[in-house]
C-alpha cells in the first residue's frame, strides 16, 4: 500500500454523505435481484420459451456485457481524467429503469423464440445502463483519501442499503406480478412500480457521490486515462486475477440461487408463495449481520473471514438438496445461512477491490479495474440461471404459460432439487479454492495497522 494510503486511513467519512452515497443501491438492487429472480421463471411459465432457449436468453446478453464493461471503465477513466468526476457516466446510468420496466413489458401477442428475442433486446440495453451507473459507483471508495478499515466501512453502509433494495424488491416482486396467479399484465405493472423507485434511489445515489468526492476526494491528480493498457495491466494483476475469479464463483452461485427459488417453492415445496418466505430468509439476515462481517474483518480480516462466509455457503447449500425430506424449517433454516454468508460475500469481496486498486497505482485506473470486475458479476449473474436452466432441461422440465397446469416429471423434479442444492456447494468449493490464492490482505492490514 502506498504513503497516501497509511495517511489517509484517518479520514473518517461522514454518516450523511455515507447514506446518500448508499442510497444508490437501492436501485441497483432491483436490477440486479427482480431479473435474477424472475426472468427465468417469467420466460419458462409465463411466456412459455423453452428452458434451454430461455437459459440462452439470460446467457447470450451477458456475452456482450464481457466486452462492453470494460469499455465503460475505460470511458470512466477517461472522464476521470478530463473532467476530475465521472458524474456524466453516472446520469446516463439512470436511464436504466426503462430498459427495466420494458424487460416485463412482452407484448401480449408474443410466446415462445418471438418472446425470448424481446427480452434478450431489453436484458442487452438494461445491462448497458446498469454498467454505467455502476462502474463509477464502484470506483468511488478508490478515488477517495481513505484506508483499509474506512473502505470496509463504507462498504458495509452500501451492503446493508443494497440488502434493503434486494429484500424489498424480492417480496414486493412477485406480489406485484400477481403472487400465485402471475399475469402478464401484473409482470408489467410490477416493472413500472419498481422502475419509478429506481430512478429516485439512483439520482439521490449520485448526489451522494458528489458529497462524498467534496469531503475526501484524492487530490493527487491522475496521469491520465489508463486507455487498454491498464486493462492489460489489470489483467496482469495476479491478486486482482485470483479475487476476481473467486468473485466469479461466488457470483454464479449466488445467482444460480434466486433463479432456482420459485421453482424449488413452486414444484419442491408444493406452495409457490413460499418464494417470499425464502427470499427473506436468504436476503434478511444481511440486514443483521452486516455489521458483525464488518467486525469480523476488523479483528481477523477480510480474507478469513471471507473464506468463513464461502464454506457456510457451500454447506448451507446442501441442506437444500435434501428438499422435503428435511422438513420446511429446516429447509428455511438453511437458506437463511446462505442469507448470513451472502452478506460477507456481497460486503468484503467490495471492500477488498479498492484495496487492490490502490495497491496497483491509484485512481486512474480504478474504472478499468472496476469495468472488469463489473463484467465479471454480470457474467456470474447469467452463468448462474444457465446453469439453473440447464439442470431443467436436463431433467426434462416441461415450459408452460401462465394459468396452464403441467405435472413434471420425477426427473425434472430431482434435477430442479440437485440443482438447487448440489450445483452451489460445488461451485463455492471452487470459489474457496481460488479465494485461498489471493495474498494482499495480510499486507494490507499490516499497512493500516503501521
Amino acid at each position: 500500500m502506498t504513503g497516501l494510503d497509511q495517511r489517509s486511513d484517518a479520514v473518517t467519512l461522514p454518516r450523511g454523505p455515507l447514506v446518500g452515497f448508499a442510497t444508490g443501491s437501492l436501485g441497483m438492487g432491483v436490477w440486479v435481484t427482480v431479473p435474477g429472480l424472475l426472468l427465468l421463471y417469467f420466460l419458462t411459465d409465463v411466456l412459455a420459451v423453452a428452458p434451454w432457449l430461455a437459459g440462452l436468453t439470460l446467457l447470450l446478453p451477458k456475452i456482450a456485457d464481457v466486452l462492453l464493461h470494460p469499455w465503460i471503465g475505460h470511458r470512466c477513466d477517461v472522464e476521470q481524467a478530463r473532467r476530475g468526476h465521472r458524474r456524466r457516466l453516472l446520469l446516463a446510468g439512470c436511464v436504466l429503469p426503462l430498459a427495466f420496466a420494458a424487460l416485463f413489458a412482452v407484448p401480449g401477442d408474443l410466446t415462445g423464440a418471438a418472446a425470448a428475442g424481446w427480452v434478450a433486446v431489453f436484458f442487452v440495453a438494461g445491462n448497458l445502463l446498469f454498467a454505467a451507473y455502476q462502474v463509477p459507483y464502484l470506483a468511488t471508495p478508490a478515488d477517495l483519501r481513505i484506508g483499509y478499515h474506512e473502505r470496509t466501512r463504507l462498504m458495509a453502509f452500501r451492503m446493508v442499503v443494497l440488502t434493503l433494495g434486494i429484500l424489498v424488491s424480492g417480496l414486493l416482486a412477485p406480489l406485484l406480478a400477481g403472487g400465485d396467479d402471475a399475469t402478464r399484465d401484473g409482470y408489467l405493472r410490477m416493472g413500472v412500480l419498481l422502475a419509478a423507485g429506481m430512478l429516485a434511489a439512483m439520482l439521490v445515489g449520485v448526489a451522494g457521490i458528489g458529497r462524498l468526492r467534496r469531503t475526501a476526494a484524492d487530490t493527487v491528480p491522475p496521469h491520465g486515462p489508463g486507455g487498454w493498457r491498464a486493462l492489460a495491466a489489470s489483467l496482469r494483476d495476479r491478486q486482482f486475477r485470483w479475487l476476481v475469479g473467486a468473485y466469479l464463483a461466488m457470483s454464479t452461485t449466488t445467482h444460480l440461487v434466486l433463479a432456482g427459488v420459485p421453482y424449488y417453492a413452486e414444484y419442491e415445496l408444493g406452495r409457490p408463495g413460499l418464494t417470499t418466505v425464502l427470499v427473506a430468509a436468504f436476503v434478511a439476515p444481511a440486514l443483521l449481520v452486516t455489521p458483525g462481517w464488518l467486525a469480523v474483518a476488523r479483528r481477523i480480516g477480510k480474507q478469513r473471514a471471507l473464506l468463513a462466509g464461502q464454506a457456510a455457503f457451500a454447506a448451507g447449500s446442501l441442506v437444500l438438496a435434501v428438499g422435503r425430506p428435511a422438513g420446511l424449517p429446516v429447509l428455511v433454516a438453511a437458506v437463511a445461512v446462505l442469507g448470513v454468508a451472502f452478506a460477507g460475500m456481497q460486503l468484503l469481496p467490495f471492500s477488498m477491490l479498492p484495496d487492490v486498486i490502490r495497491a496497483a497505482g491509484g485512481t486512474e485506473r480504478a474504472g478499468t479495474y472496476t469495468g472488469v470486475w463489473t463484467a465479471t458479476e454480470a457474467t456470474g449473474a447469467a452463468l448462474g440461471p444457465y446453469a439453473y436452466a440447464l439442470c431443467l432441461a436436463a431433467g426434462g422440465f416441461v415450459a408452460s404459460t401462465a394459468g396452464q397446469t403441467v405435472t413434471q416429471s420425477p426427473a425434472a423434479l430431482d434435477a430442479l432439487r440437485y440443482g438447487f442444492g448440489l450445483l452451489p456447494a460445488t461451485v463455492m468449493v471452487i470459489a474457496v479454492l481460488l479465494q485461498r490464492r489471493y495474498t494482499l490482505d495480510g499486507a494490507a492490514r499490516a499497512d493500516a495497522a503501521g
